[in-house]
């Protein structure tokens, strides 16, 4: 990485960690100490990337650090209505964070396994937690991922047991409620042998001014092993949401995730999947539904290092006024691994003349058999559906708004929870109406 100036930035963001609860300290284990002090090393020594770096080249995140941010100290309590439109029926389990932080009184656990949070659940998963926390979402090069490593205390912490499936989802919802306030969400899921589960995440905020999100989730996937993994971001229109999401993969175990990121003033997603031995397969869809002078970047990387792998890539931009979209997808097969089959896809939809997109589709193969595509497209929406959809009465408006949902209801509708579903349908056409 590369910075100028922004080793005081980091400084600063990092004098709310001693402020954490002093209990931290006395009921942490040596591990987590151990852990979250190198993380804090780690901070020291990195800087906060700029578009000078490959990576991030598209994504001037300057404004971020012209900002100083307030550490959280005491999350409010919430009024119940505040969570009714956020309700999931069909969940099993839910957690609620706000502002980072675990809110008891707003969650339950329905699933008949462990869906708590950190400190409860590492008193009884101790050293399975101890096996994955932190080694998967690697913070050594990363300085938002030791930025949150060092600020671990609260954060979701799932653990299937083995040959355990459950249909309904597991629900954890990260709620901002603090104007330049900083948190940062932590979520650990780890699927043992032969389980199956779906996991939700959800970030929205109560008001539109602004906030720093600094989020890591870590996804384990046994043996035989399947996680689907939805992961919706609502964050209020000012807002900043930085993520990295780290998922290992072992024999024969599938993994599918769909991400949709409709808020925020910048954003960047990244998603590593490893497929870590052989037979493991992916399937990674995402839809980005950006207006304004929103700024949305996803940067993914789909890992083969064993033979015999499946992965599929779908991600979708649709992006108007004067908003900025950008999407890198690389799928790697090292070598040795034969029989890769991968395909990724990146379509993207442009509704005005100032609307950007940069997309970078790429393939990384060391292996000599396998089966790999990819390819990208960008452009309007079609004049001849438009044409054919006001030949049958639709209005101009009308026409230009069905065509776009359906664009986007295409990655949506691969979302296995009805109600989260149907929310977002009714999100995305509120957001493609037509100017009345």
């Amino acid at each position: 990485m590369t910075g100028t100036g922004t080793g005081s930035y980091l400084d600063s963001l990092m004098q709310g960690q001693a402020q954490l609860p002093a209990a931290l300290a006395s009921l942490s284990p040596a591990w987590l100490k151990q852990l979250r002090g190198h993380a804090v090393e780690r901070v020291g020594s990195l800087t906060v990337p700029t578009t000078r770096d490959e990576d991030w080249r598209f994504t001037d995140i300057a404004p971020l650090t012209k900002l100083m941010w307030h550490p959280v100290q005491e999350a409010p309590r919430l009024a119940p209505a505040d969570l009714d439109r956020l309700s999931l029926p069909e969940a099993a389990a839910r957690l609620v964070f706000v502002d980072g932080r675990y809110a008891p009184q707003h969650s339950f656990n329905n699933a008949g396994f462990t869906v708590e949070n950190f400190t409860a659940g590492m008193a009884g998963h101790g050293a399975i937690v101890e096996a994955h926390l932190g080694r998967h979402a690697a913070f050594e090069h990363d300085a938002f991922t030791a930025l949150n490593t060092a600020f671990l205390h609260d954060g979701a912490l799932i653990v299937a047991p083995r040959n355990v499936a459950l249909a309904a989802p597991l629900y954890v919802l990260f709620i901002a409620t603090q104007k330049e306030a900083a948190s940062y969400p932590r979520c650990l899921a780890i699927a043992q042998p032969g389980s199956a589960f779906t996991l939700v995440e959800e970030f929205v905020a109560l008001h539109e001014d602004a906030y720093f999100i600094n989020a890591v989730t870590e996804i384990a996937v046994a043996d035989n092993a399947q996680v689907n993994h939805v992961r919706v971001q609502q964050d209020g229109g000012a807002a900043f949401h930085i993520a990295n999401c780290a998922v290992s993969l072992a024999h024969a175990s599938r993994y599918h995730a769909v991400s949709v990121a409709l808020g925020a003033r910048l954003s960047r997603y990244n998603l590593n999947v490893l497929l870590a031995e052989e037979g493991a397969e992916c399937a990674i869809d995402g839809l980005a539904l950006i207006n304004g002078r929103q700024l949305a970047d996803s940067h993914t990387l789909i890992d083969h290092a064993k033979p015999h792998g499946l992965s599929r890539q779908l991600h979708k931009c649709i992006v108007d006024g004067a908003a900025h979209a950008v999407f890198n997808g690389k799928i790697m097969v090292r070598p040795g691994a034969q029989r890769t089959d991968s395909a990724q896809s990146s379509r993207n939809l442009l509704l005005s003349g100032k609307a950007r997109v940069d997309t970078k589709p790429q393939l990384e193969i060391f292996a000599d058999d396998v089966k790999c595509a990819h390819g990208a497209t960008v452009g309007q929406l079609d004049a001849d559906e438009v044409f054919y959809l006001r030949s049958r009465g639709l209005s101009d408006a009308a026409a230009r708004k069905l065509l776009t949902y359906a664009f986007g209801a295409e990655v949506i509708d691969r979302i296995a929870v009805p109600s989260l579903r149907i929310r977002l349908e009714q999100a995305v056409q509120a957001q493609t109406a037509p100017a009345s």
